[in-house]
């Protein structure tokens, strides 16, 4: 297994004002990439989230948050920004993506798979299939273009049965909280437009050749997860049943974004100690460094190392 970080520079016809201008400067990407025999990986960026400090660590209790968050190398104080490391796996003929990140209508500093894909040569229109951890915002809305056509045309879409049941279930709006209900509006929306093209499945399924579902639940109520091979030469695409490092070094406190926090910490813990135990390599959504590493036991902990 090789794991790399390599940098790109890409210009878009959005960094180009008019044909009859200069073009504008090239926007530069980190991309990593993890390849095993025919495997190839790459963790493609949709840019970041940000989010104050007060949100992000907040079920965290005080007494110990400056503590464990310098521990950590973070500065408890400063606005987080929390990287969105996209899933590529090419495998043959297969072009798969896990997630399609965060589209055109969520943060102005997220969205930019397109041109993030444009840096190793892979336009939307080659994309065989596209695999759903969940439906949150930065990992579905992404599915439809600035038109709401599906910007990846050509891809079967594949989501958990019960993800997709909570997304489109017309109840979610009223029991989602008030704070959270543009995430349903929006789910359902992308979600009616492309429901009839989406396989559903069960826990433990072979979504595809060699990728099969891990149910991975609170974050939300279907998150999934996903076993890419075997852990000697494959990876686990965690999505967001860990989220930033302090879930490592905390597994059993809950986060802001959870759905629901109790259920999120059993599934972390059991699922980090897991992880450590078989020795996979995992891709993190919101993880440093391209999300590309392993999970390694501290004591009762867990730590996050880069492979990079």
């Amino acid at each position: 297994m090789h794991i790399a970080r390599r940098f790109f520079l890409v210009r878009s016809a959005a960094l180009i004002a008019t044909a009859a201008l200069p073009i504008g400067p090239a926007r530069g990407w980190a991309v990593t990439t993890m390849t095993a025999g025919d495997l190839r990986i790459d963790s493609v960026s949709d840019g970041h989230i940000e989010f104050p400090p007060d949100f992000a660590f907040s079920t965290i209790p005080e007494s110990e948050r400056t503590d464990l968050l310098r521990s950590l190398g973070i500065d408890p104080q400063a606005v987080v920004r929390s990287p969105l490391n996209v899933t590529l796996l090419r495998q043959g003929d297969r072009v798969v993506l896990f997630d399609v990140g965060s589209g055109p209508d969520f943060v102005p500093t997220a969205g930019k798979l397109a041109e993030a894909l444009a840096a190793v040569d892979v336009a939307p229109e080659d994309v065989t299939d596209v695999v759903f951890t969940h439906g949150h915002p930065d990992h579905l809305w992404g599915l439809l273009d600035d038109f709401d056509e599906p910007l990846f045309a050509n891809a079967a879409l594949h989501m958990g049965q019960a993800e997709f049941d909570y997304w489109t279930d017309p109840a979610t709006m009223d029991t989602i909280g008030e704070e959270r209900q543009s995430f349903a509006a929006g789910a359902m929306r992308r979600l009616t437009v492309v429901g009839d093209r989406i396989t559903r499945f069960e826990d433990g399924a072979e979504v595809l050749p060699g990728i099969r579902a891990v149910m991975t639940p609170g974050h939300t109520p279907g998150h999934m997860s996903f076993q890419v091979g075997t852990p000697e030469s494959g990876l686990f695409v965690t999505g967001d049943f860990v989220t930033m490092l302090a879930g490592f070094a905390r597994p059993d406190l809950g986060t802001a974004t959870d759905h629901d926090p109790e259920l999120a910490a059993r599934t972390r813990a059991a699922t980090l100690a897991q992880l450590a135990d078989q020795g996979w390599t995992i891709l993190g959504y919101h993880l440093p460094d391209g999300g590309i590493g392993r999970v390694r036991r501290e004591g009762e902990a867990f730590t996050f190392e880069s492979e990079v």
